[in-house]
């Protein structure tokens, strides 16, 4: 099975070395000082006291040297996988199935989704439907990613905790080309489940960072902090009620309360939020697939966001402030009327 790892940072490289020692023939597709290290001397992966090395990786930073695949599994941030569309195109055969291993509403959300809002693109993580156009939602496969992982230097990855990720059609059936992912996954040591509503899996992880990150980002507070003390729980708590609501309009389920979801994110410990290690790096922020694209879906089902426009139009300044801000379009238009945040 040909796999391509588009983005083999952290988390794309904790999967390529994987699927490489599980018996995979994988393409590692990365960039700078990180390609060089693996390609000297392979990809490592720290992880439960060992190293584990793939030595047998084809790596490069040109989709087009490694041709077709039969899943391009894409670990970039969104702003990042937008960017890259147009690199996609040499890695897609017939049948290439398209994983979206990364945070937040994917570009995809609305393909094979019953209902008034059938196959809507989302201006907000897909500005123009680029993604909907040149991959095509038909080869997207969701995937939502718990483990974490950090590159500790070019060439190593150091994995923190997780080997977790919940695989899912659009349209909730469970297929061949799904399965045979999940068995390749297992097969590799990590848990891939297949669903059949991959939405509610993509609105829990959601649900904490569209909250957590810009507050975090926004305070400096680690993760235990944002949600345990009293005025950033309850603002955490507020915007998740208004998601909440969101989601539920769209057909999602809930499986767990919004105080459980917050103490589970408490019980992480002094975590810094992906967003806040964007800022303190001087990388660019992934605000759009986190917050903004829970704003627009807001719009579209009429729900009153007030805590997410807030806490969004904040973290939105911050970034254009210090450049970290990607450059999608300008805000999506607001509604006729001014808000107050306390309606």
């Amino acid at each position: 099975m040909k796999i391509a790892i588009y983005g083999a940072g952290a988390i794309g490289g904790h999967l390529g070395v994987q699927l490489a020692l599980g018996g995979q023939d994988v393409t590692l597709i990365a960039r700078g000082a990180h390609l060089a290290a693996m390609k000297e001397n392979g990809l490592k992966l720290l992880i439960e006291g060992e190293e584990r090395v793939a030595t047998n990786c084809f790596c490069t930073d040109d989709p087009a040297e490694a041709g077709p695949q039969d899943y391009v599994i894409v670990a970039l941030k969104a702003h990042q996988a937008y960017e890259a569309t147009e690199r996609f195109k040499p890695l897609l055969g017939p049948d290439t199935a398209v994983v979206t291993a990364m945070n937040g509403v994917p570009w995809w959300y609305f393909h094979k989704l019953e209902g008034p809002f059938e196959n809507h693109r989302l201006e907000s993580v897909d500005p123009g439907g680029w993604q909907w156009s040149i991959i095509g939602p038909e080869r997207a496969i969701g995937c939502v990613v718990y483990p974490a992982a950090e590159i500790a230097e070019p060439g190593v990855i150091k994995h923190t905790y997780g080997n977790k990720f919940t695989l899912g059609e659009p349209d909730g059936s469970m297929s061949e080309r799904c399965q045979l992912l999940s068995d390749a996954m297992e097969a590799s040591d990590l848990k891939a489940p297949v669903r059949d509503n991959i939405r509610d899996d993509i609105w829990i992880k959601l649900w904490g960072n569209l909250c957590f990150n810009p507050i975090s980002a926004l305070t400096g507070a680690t993760l235990d902090v944002v949600a345990t003390e009293t005025p950033t729980r309850i603002l955490a708590r507020s915007m998740m009620l208004e998601a909440q609501e969101i989601g539920e309009k769209l057909g999602v389920n809930f499986r767990v309360d919004i105080h459980r979801r917050i103490n589970g994110a408490a019980d992480v410990g002094a975590h810094r939020t992906s967003m806040l290690q964007d800022l303190e790096n001087g990388r660019a922020m992934e605000v759009d697939a986190l917050v903004t694209s829970v704003q627009e879906m807001g719009r579209l089902v009429n729900v009153q966001t007030p805590y997410i426009d807030a806490v969004l139009g904040l973290i939105q300044q911050r970034g254009r402030a210090l450049g970290l801000y990607p450059t999608f379009p300008d805000d999506l238009p607001t509604d006729d009327e001014p808000r107050d945040v306390l309606d």
